[in-house]
C-alpha cells in the first residue's frame, strides 16, 4: 500500500484578481477553494494514474471538516488524526500574479496527537511506500521525519522524502528511497546557484554521499535530473505546452515517478513519466489526466548522462 503524509493540509482559495492594488478594495474574478497540501496532491494524481492511496496527516475544525469531505469526495481513502485546538490552515493564492501567496499557520497539535499519529506507522510492511512531504508544523518537533522513519526502520519500506532545507538534511541519514529537491532548494544546501541540467548531478551526489538512495532534481520549465542508487545518471528536457498552473506539478512528478518504478522497475521509465506528469499537469488546470500524461509521455526523452559508480 502506498501512504501519503500531510502534516499541515490545507483548503487553497486560488484567486484572480484583475489590476490588484495594494491599500484598496479588490475584487476576485475567479475563485476555487481546494483541499490541498503536498502529500494530499501526491495522492490526487496517483488516483488519477490508478494507483490507490491513504492519506495521513492532521485535520482540526470547520476547514479540516471541509478538506475530509472534498476528499472524499473524489474517492480518495483518508485516516487523519484529529485535533482538538484551532483549524486547519487557509492558504490564499493570487493566481494572477505569479508566486504570491499567504499561508495559514495550522493548528497547535499536541504530544499526544503527535504520538497518535506516530502509532499509525506500525502498520506500514516490507514493500509498502510512505511518502513524507512538505514542511514541519511549528507545533511538532523539527525532526518528526525523522522520528517517523527511525519507527519504521525495520520494516524495508520506500521512504520518499520531499521536503526542503533542515528536515532533508536530517532525513538523508535514514536512506531514503528517493528524494527530489528542485534547482533552487538543491542550490541552497551547499550555497551556489544552479542554473543548467548539467551542473545538479554533482550536487545530487553529494546528497546520495549523505544517505539518500535516489535524487531527482526537478527544473521547471527546462526538464530534470536523476541520480539513481546504481550510479546512473539521466536528463529530460521538459515538453513544449502552455503552462496554466505550476501548483502540484513537483507532487505530480513524484506520483509519476513512483507509478512508472511500481509498474517497470526500471529507472528510466520511471524518470520519464516524472517529466510527462509534471509536465501535463503544469498544462493543465487542475491535475493531469492518465490520457493526458500518456499523451505527453512519447514526447520524452531520456538521456543517459554518465555513470558515478
Amino acid at each position: 500500500m502506498i501512504y501519503t503524509v500531510t502534516l499541515n493540509p490545507s483548503l487553497d482559495a486560488c484567486v484572480s484578481v484583475k489590476d490588484f492594488q495594494i491599500g484598496k478594495t479588490n475584487r476576485t474574478e475567479e475563485e476555487n477553494i481546494i483541499a490541498g497540501g503536498k502529500g494530499i496532491n501526491v495522492s490526487k494524481v496517483l488516483k488519477n494514474l490508478g494507483m490507490e492511496s491513504v492519506v495521513w496527516g492532521f485535520l482540526a475544525g470547520f476547514t479540516g471538516e471541509e478538506i475530509q469531505r472534498q476528499l472524499e469526495k473524489v474517492g480518495l481513502t483518508t485516516d487523519f488524526v484529529k485535533v482538538s485546538e484551532g483549524i486547519s490552515r487557509i492558504n490564499w493564492k493570487l493566481t494572477s500574479i505569479e508566486g504570491t501567496e499567504i499561508n495559514g499557520q495550522g493548528p497547535d497539535i499536541s504530544p499526544e496527537e503527535a504520538e497518535a499519529f506516530l502509532r499509525k506507522t506500525e502498520v506500514l510492511q516490507k514493500g509498502d511506500v510512505l511518502f513524507l512531504s512538505g514542511s514541519i508544523p511549528t507545533s511538532l518537533p523539527k525532526d518528526f521525519y525523522e522520528k517517523i522513519m527511525k519507527r519504521i526502520e525495520d520494516v524495508e519500506a520506500l521512504v520518499i522524502l520531499d521536503t526542503a532545507g533542515e528536515s532533508l538534511m536530517r532525513g538523508l541519514a535514514h536512506a531514503p528511497f528517493l528524494i527530489k529537491p528542485n534547482h533552487h532548494e538543491l542550490g541552497e544546501l551547499f550555497h551556489v546557484e544552479i542554473g543548467r541540467l548539467e551542473e545538479a548531478a554533482g550536487y545530487a551526489y553529494k546528497l546520495q554521499e549523505k544517505g539518500a538512495k535516489n535524487v531527482l532534481v526537478s527544473f521547471g520549465g527546462k526538464g530534470a535530473v536523476l541520480l539513481t542508487e546504481d550510479g546512473q545518471v539521466f536528463s529530460a528536457k521538459a515538453p513544449e505546452g502552455k503552462v496554466l498552473n505550476t501548483v502540484g506539478a513537483g507532487d505530480a512528478m513524484l506520483a509519476g515517478f513512483l507509478t512508472g518504478w511500481m509498474q517497470t522497475k526500471d529507472y528510466a521509465y520511471a524518470f520519464r513519466m516524472a517529466v510527462a506528469t509534471g509536465s501535463a499537469s503544469a498544462f493543465s488546470k487542475g491535475f493531469a489526466t492518465k490520457e493526458e500524461i500518456n499523451e505527453l509521455l512519447p514526447q520524452i526523452i531520456c538521456r543517459k548522462e554518465c555513470t558515478w559508480l
